[in-house]
């Protein structure tokens, strides 16, 4: 691995500790600390006013009590938004996070954020990375970060703003496909992140003797997991990593 510094993390909070809070909120990062994770997974993309923004849909309707795509608001439309009573009565009023305030979140509880850039269809993943990456680097050290996606040209973009060094990261794969070493080495990629379901061992161990991480999403059954820590994989992306005790023969810490 190129980026000595950064130790692969083992257990990742999947969009904050969503089995217990909503998803891609500041309650959810906070619930993840204070359970004990060291490591969040997150979304980002722009609001149509250029804002960044930790959400996952393309609209917000399953993640809040409004309507509409996220091109087609601004930041004082999504500000009136209630984005946990969906979850639970207790996280009413909960707001949607924009990237500056997850930040300053994460860098204060010390965590470490694999932030995913999301590119749902008929966005612009050049000004996603623009927008989003000199925030980032100002905000985390290299040992604290993991960026990924799955959009070729969003990683390439991100991989011209900064050298592997000081931004590791992560191409996304449903399926690792036939020339993923290829698509690693075009962006000097830290690490490989892969649908658990679909990973093979032989596949696992390629990636991790070529020197990358292996993380895997999204896994909350820690039982049917548990192969996947003998093929060498690094860490797990979990709704509630808390369900996942440490195996005895892994020699990477969270």
């Amino acid at each position: 691995m190129r980026q000595q510094s950064l130790v692969p993390p083992r257990l990742i909070a999947h969009r904050g500790l969503s089995a217990r809070a909503p998803e891609n909120t500041l309650a959810a990062v906070q619930a993840a600390h204070e359970a004990g994770c060291r490591w969040v997974e997150l979304d980002v993309q722009l609001l149509g006013d250029g804002t960044p923004v930790i959400w996952h849909d393309r609209d917000v309707a399953r993640c809040s009590d409004g309507r509409g795509r996220l091109a087609d608001l601004d930041i004082r439309q999504a500000g009136r938004l209630d984005a946990g009573s969906w979850f639970d009565v207790t996280f009413a009023g909960e707001p949607m996070a924009t990237l500056d305030r997850m930040l300053a979140l994460i860098d204060e509880r010390e965590l470490g954020l694999n932030l995913e850039l999301k590119i749902n269809r008929g966005r612009d993943p050049l000004a996603l990375v623009e927008r989003t990456l000199p925030t980032l680097l100002e905000a985390l050290p290299a040992e604290r970060l993991i960026v990924s996606s799955f959009d070729v040209t969003a990683l390439a973009h991100a991989r011209r703003q900064a050298p592997a060094e000081r931004l590791p990261l992560g191409a996304l794969f449903e399926r690792v496909p036939r020339d993923w070493a290829a698509r690693c080495d075009a962006i000097d990629a830290y690490s490989v992140h892969v649908d658990w379901r679909r990973l093979r061992a032989s596949r696992a161990r390629d990636i991790v003797q070529a020197g990358h991480a292996l993380l895997c999403y999204t896994a909350n059954d820690p039982t049917a997991f548990a192969p996947r820590w003998e093929w060498g994989v690094h860490g797990v992306i979990s709704d509630d990593p808390t369900r996942f005790a440490a195996p005895r023969t892994d020699p990477h810490p969270s």
